[in-house]
């Protein structure tokens, strides 16, 4: 844990809806939405992977919904706006392909009782096992580090310049890093600064280094940044690659699972204290906070988060 007066740097990191690993996230969530909506007591464990023109949804399902797999992954793929080979994935024509069953018996009567009819609803299982962590911290009115707020919502700010017309050359592929300067006060992690922001977005190729960055500051990290957090110091990496016009599913191979940290807290981390006679300030205790991953919040409390996705036998 940082000393008191300290200053240290914590980065957090977010991609855009059309980032592959992203997209196969929401192929996944979206065939989960359309099983719990006809059945919802559907066991699924869909997996969605994707490169240049091909989506492949698979995993197990059991589920007595009627649900077209196809369909669902063409419409998601189009509503992110892979429409066309240009952008990195045409929905109407790319390859989809399917390779679902049902849930092995072994493993269902094993978590949920598969097959058992006199189980009782406190009998059944979940389905899997996970573990999962969460936390409220004040330094915003979200509850949520700073760090993973600023870079979530300039995510959001970039999709929303894209679709509604605002930056006609932005494309759906794109990845954002905000790092934010902290202090260590009296066990409490207050930002001070934003130290640095990383914007990499895929773009049209006729639009200029020059007005990628202009765009990008004035039209997204303006709106969204609060100007108290910024300096004459603040550096900014926009597109610092110089290209990307090769994005989505053809420019990198996508797989679910692969952002689901940046969905939660970017990192930050706390736990419990167990010490025999923690301090008065629980805070302050130097078994509550990792060292790698202290989190600002006086009054931290822990509760379990579920995943979006439910899935159903071994990960």
């Amino acid at each position: 844990m940082p000393a008191d007066g300290e200053l240290f740097l914590f980065t957090s990191e977010s991609v855009n809806e059309g980032h592959p690993d992203k997209l196969c996230d929401q192929v996944s969530d979206a065939i989960l939405d359309a099983c719990l909506e006809q059945d919802p007591y559907s066991k699924v464990a869909c997996e969605t992977c994707t490169k240049t023109g091909m989506v492949m949804v698979f995993g197990e399902i059991t589920t007595k919904a009627k649900v077209d797999y196809e369909a669902i992954v063409r419409r998601t793929c189009e509503e992110i706006g892979f429409i066309s080979e240009d952008v990195g994935l045409d929905a109407k024509t790319c390859k989809v392909l399917v390779h679902i069953e049902e849930q092995s018996p072994d493993i269902g009567q094993s978590v949920h009782g598969m097959g058992k009819s006199d189980q009782k609803p406190e009998e059944i299982g979940a389905g899997d096992q996970g573990h999962m962590f969460g936390y409220a911290t004040d330094e915003t009115p979200e509850y949520m580090p700073l760090t993973h707020v600023l870079s979530t919502q300039l995510g959001y700010q970039l999709t929303k310049v894209r679709k509604d017309g605002t930056l006609p050359w932005v494309r759906p592929d794109g990845k954002i890093q905000v790092t934010v300067e902290y202090k260590s006060e009296g066990g409490a992690m207050v930002p001070q600064r934003v130290h640095t922001i990383l914007i990499s977005t895929q773009h049209s190729p006729d639009v200029t280094n020059e007005q990628i960055k202009a765009d990008l500051i004035e039209k997204v990290i303006k709106p969204i940044v609060p100007a108290k957090y910024l300096d004459d110091k603040t550096i900014y990496h926009m597109n610092p690659s110089g290209r990307f016009v090769i994005g989505g599913p053809h420019g990198d191979a996508g797989l679910t699972g692969r952002k689901i940290i940046i969905d939660t807290y970017g990192g930050w981390g706390a736990r419990w204290c167990r010490c025999p006679t923690p301090s008065a300030s629980r805070s302050r205790c130097p078994c509550l906070w990792t060292r790698t991953a202290p989190a600002r919040s006086r009054t931290a409390r822990s509760w379990p988060r579920s995943r979006a996705r439910l899935t159903s036998g071994p990960a």
